[in-house]
């Protein structure tokens, strides 16, 4: 678990933490986005490694996904946490999982406001913008150097 003085972030999976994830998300993407409900929920959640932060007394506050083939997505922090570094923790954790499971790549569709986010963490733009769920997107891809595992 990674700590610093005002949230702790986690790697989880949605057994354990679906209600957080949950809570997360519906106040990001639902109500704060207007995403539409029957787009925000989809079969693959159980699929997927979630990295989870929580504030000091432990409340959620972020959360963001790993498919299994690499895509990161769902990266959500509540407005009152935004600009402290939650977001950027969440982003390392899920490349960082990527890179355990051998993926050469990440993948992310970013909202088109968050590309210059991603950019900072090595992402780049590798395809047109295209809508989702009403919002403008950009697909971004970030190599990954597969590092040997100790034996």
């Amino acid at each position: 678990m990674n700590r610093s003085s005002e949230f702790s972030l986690r790697l989880t999976d949605w057994t354990r933490d679906s209600y957080a994830l949950h809570a997360i998300r519906r106040t990001v993407f639902i109500v704060e986005q207007g995403v539409p409900e029957a787009l925000e929920w989809d079969d693959v959640d159980p699929l997927c490694a979630h990295a989870l932060a929580c504030d000091g007394d432990g409340n959620p506050i972020g959360c963001g996904r790993l498919l299994p083939d690499g895509h990161i997505g769902r990266m959500a922090v509540l407005a009152p946490w935004r600009g402290r570094g939650i977001g950027a923790a969440l982003l390392a954790s899920l490349v960082e999982r990527a890179r355990e499971q051998g993926h050469r790549r990440a993948i992310l569709n970013a909202q088109k406001d968050a590309v210059p986010f991603y950019a900072r963490y090595g992402f780049i733009v590798t395809g047109d913008e295209f809508e989702e769920a009403g919002i403008a997107h950009r697909i971004m891809e970030r190599t990954l150097e597969i590092t040997p595992r100790s034996m």
